[in-house]
């Protein structure tokens, strides 16, 4: 559905204003969507970010400074997180023998199964009107657009 329609505006003060406008739209409507698919999993896109990355370094660990600086949403406070996912069994969170300050992270079995169950369920649905070449040219623009 186009922009205007959708928010109900038929003029912006210009296509730059409007792609503003679309962008923060779009962003909204792609994390209103994460938010609901990964929610039958049991845990938000900020934890599912910290889950991939761990991943990612997988069979090694990661301090908390490494995880904040990785995360997508640099909101996010890493160390609440990993707390949250303790809880629920899917990282462990190793303490410093030396400096009970440092800490470092990584993702167990439990973890992994899940990510591999959220893997064989992927939201790519959402973009299902863009074949991958126009995946691929929106990629290209987005980085543009962020310089």
């Amino acid at each position: 559905m186009k922009l205007e329609d959708e928010i109900m505006q038929k003029k912006f003060k210009s296509e730059h204003h409007k792609l503003i406008v679309n962008i923060i739209f779009t962003g909204n409507w792609v994390n209103a969507s994460s938010i609901k698919f990964l929610k039958r999993f049991g845990i938000s896109p900020q934890q599912y970010n910290l889950m991939r990355i761990l991943r990612g370094r997988h069979p090694e660990s990661a301090s908390i400074t490494l995880l904040t600086e990785r995360m997508l949403d640099k909101m996010s406070n890493a160390s609440r997180l990993v707390e949250k996912l303790k809880k629920k069994e899917l990282v462990e969170r190793i303490e410093c023998p030396h400096d009970r300050r440092k800490v470092e992270v990584s993702i167990n079995e439990k973890g992994l199964e899940l990510l591999k169950e959220i893997d064989g369920n992927e939201n790519e649905k959402n973009f299902k009107n863009l074949s991958v070449a126009e995946a691929k040219q929106l990629n290209i623009l987005l980085d543009k657009f962020r310089g």
